[in-house]
């Protein structure tokens, strides 16, 4: 158990990072163009209507002091009022965060869903025909945007087959299953080519491991020796990679929830952006922020689970 002592100690390191987060994150949201409350109030709003505003919400206060009940408001357990909504920032991100938590877990098991065969393609046919089409693909793969390959999808399922809805995100569970089908597939098929060429390096290094050639001399078949010793050693990498990433997955959540417009997290973060609403933004990127801490946390501990010679 003594390599799972981090876990104790890691919450303490990720406070400095959650700090300084916030800190970015207060800043930037202010240095966005405009004002709130002439967004609230309109372009004919008097001086002194734009003034009750701002003292109403806190706008008229030097940075520091609103800095100060920023942080006081997420001691408490809050995020402030958003300005256009007129509700509590923390249930209003509530309210959003369910289809962006199913985007993110559909994308993944997606794109670990085709990053493993193809890998598994690959590195079994090294230096052979199948081997260069795969990196040929995964190469590719990379350079196309999330956004493109989100609307060339929209054309070919919704517009050409009619099989797939366009947007929204539906009431029942396999109509939310049906909206999330589209989205996933595209934060997927970017995704799994990075996925792809991690894995794809290691499984050709275990090919070549002492194990796999331990297990070959005991007389088991070589797709025993892959899927049962090369597989499970070739994914620490993989996971680790897949943690990294988190920041990108989540920020191609943003995009596509404008695009195929799922209400989540993403859209109502653009939106906010859009009108200014200061409390809103601070809120979804803290959750953001969290979010992806605590990914990362998860990962070290499946990492050292998944390797006894991994400490941390």
């Amino acid at each position: 158990m003594h390599r799972y002592k981090f876990v104790l100690t890691r919450p303490l390191q990720f406070l400095p990072v959650i700090f300084g987060i916030s800190v970015i994150t207060f800043i930037l949201v202010r240095l966005i163009p405009g004002d709130p409350a002439r967004v609230i109030l309109g372009a004919r709003a008097t001086p002194s209507a734009l003034a009750n505003v701002r003292a109403q919400y806190g706008l008229d206060q030097p940075l520091w002091l609103q800095y100060f009940y920023f942080l006081k408001n997420l001691a408490n357990g809050e995020m402030g009022r958003s300005i256009l909504y007129k509700i509590d920032v923390l249930q209003l991100i509530l309210t959003r965060i369910e289809p962006t938590t199913a985007l993110v877990i559909s994308s993944v098991i997606l794109s670990v869903a085709i990053a493993i065969p193809m890998a598994a393609i690959a590195s079994r046919n090294s230096g052979r025909a199948p081997d260069h089409v795969v990196r040929i693909i995964s190469t590719f793969g990379i350079g196309f945007p999330p956004f493109w390959l989100g609307l060339m999808l929209i054309i070919l399922f919704s517009v050409q087959l009619g099989v797939l809805p366009v947007s929204g995100y539906g009431s029942s569970i396999g109509d939310k299953l049906a909206h999330l089908v589209l989205p996933s597939l595209t934060i997927a098929l970017s995704l799994s080519t990075v996925l792809t060429r991690s894995l794809r390096a290691a499984m050709v290094e275990a090919l070549k491991s002492d194990v796999a050639t331990a297990a070959r001399a005991r007389g088991m078949p070589e797709s025993i020796v892959f899927w049962r010793h090369v597989v499970p050693n070739s994914l620490v990498p993989t996971i680790n990679l897949l943690a990294v990433n988190v920041g990108w997955l989540i920020g191609g959540t943003v995009v596509l929830e404008s695009i195929f417009a799922l209400p989540g997290m993403g859209q109502l973060l653009v939106r906010a952006i859009f009108s200014r609403d200061y409390m809103v933004v601070q809120g979804v990127a803290m959750v953001f922020a969290c979010a992806t801490v605590l990914v990362n946390f998860i990962a070290d501990i499946v990492t050292v689970a998944a390797d006894p010679r991994v400490k941390l």
